[in-house]
């Protein structure tokens, strides 16, 4: 018999990579989108689990906007927070294998070296707070059966984000200024896709304890790094790109400094992490591409049009997990 997956969250940019993932594999998928699931609405979550009876619920949904989280942490709670408590509720209700995204923002972000999963966690704003209280409540309710998957620096053809944006930019900006002094891991969503998959499998089999899983590239580079790759892939001098500081954007939340994480408990589990992240961005260009530039070569300058304004960029709050 096959095993039965419930994503929810299946209409962001990570939802849509896994239910395309999950549709190449042995599995029945159920792809359940904001507006087909609230989970923190705890009848409709144990109405849908009642009725699928998933053997792996992947949880997707998030608040991601870390701006706005600041100002309406109550909001963000109740989707980053509740949210989770009531899947792994109902999960542990059903029986069911609960693997929940979170994110880097859980940690303080003043590293010097890859944090390993069990790091103290210390986030400083708002939207990590609200992950965090997500992580614990899956944690605490499914000791046997949760598995939190921590990612960051998303970036997928399936939604707006940082990578999207500079082909974007490129297109239309002389030069850009972006911040040089972040350091973490671009995770292309198909990538973390297929890790999501290989460990509720592993999670069913047994051999993939509960616990902390960092989902992100190997490597790191800053978001300056990050743009000035994205310059070379299309053809475009990198040299448009320009150094900044943190210091240059006005954010309402902190941004975490180093966000790099380790990946010890993959590799534990008999499951390679991630691949490095220049590798991933190579691969997913083509599609990348064609998402933002339908009508666009694979390569070379868009449409040869000069714009000698300048430009800033900084990290795409719709990045995060």
């Amino acid at each position: 018999m096959r095993p039965r997956w419930l994503v929810t969250g299946a209409g962001g940019m990570l939802g849509r990579d896994l239910t395309t993932a999950l549709a190449r594999e042995d599995a029945t998928v159920v792809a359940a989108d904001r507006a087909a699931l609230d989970i923190s609405d705890p009848a409709q979550v144990r109405a849908v689990l009642g009725a699928q009876r998933p053997a792996v619920v992947v949880n997707c949904a998030a608040w991601t906007a870390v701006d706005d989280a600041e100002s309406r942490e109550a909001e963000a709670l109740r989707v980053n927070g509740t949210g989770p408590a009531v899947l792994a509720d109902a999960c542990r209700a059903h029986g069911s294998v609960l693997l929940h995204v979170s994110t880097d923002y859980v940690f303080a972000g003043d590293a010097d070296r890859p944090y390993p999963e069990d790091a103290p966690t210390a986030p400083r704003g708002a939207y990590g707070r609200t992950k965090l209280a997500g992580e614990r409540a899956v944690l605490e309710t499914l000791p046997d059966t949760g598995h939190v998957v921590r990612t960051a620096w998303l970036y997928g053809a399936g939604g707006a984000n940082f990578v999207r944006t500079m082909i974007k930019l490129e297109a239309v900006k002389d030069t850009l200024d972006v911040v040089d002094d972040q350091r973490g891991q671009p995770t292309w969503t198909a990538d973390l896709a297929a890790r999501l998959v290989l460990l509720g499998r592993a999670a069913l089999d047994g051999t993939a304890p509960a616990g902390v899983y960092h989902g992100t590239s190997g490597g790191e580079t800053t978001w300056y790094g990050l743009a000035r790759e994205v310059f070379r892939l299309l053809g475009a001098d990198p040299d448009r790109v320009r150094p900044t500081s943190s210091a240059a954007f006005a954010r309402p939340a902190p941004r975490p400094a180093y966000s790099v994480l380790a990946h010890d408990r993959f590799t534990a589990a008999g499951i390679e992490p991630l691949r490095d992240w220049s590798t991933a961005l190579h691969a997913a260009f083509p599609t990348l591409l064609a998402a933002e530039r339908p009508a666009q070569p694979a390569t070379g300058l868009s449409d040869g049009s000069p714009d000698l304004t300048s430009g800033t960029a900084g990290p795409s709050t719709r990045s995060r997990a």
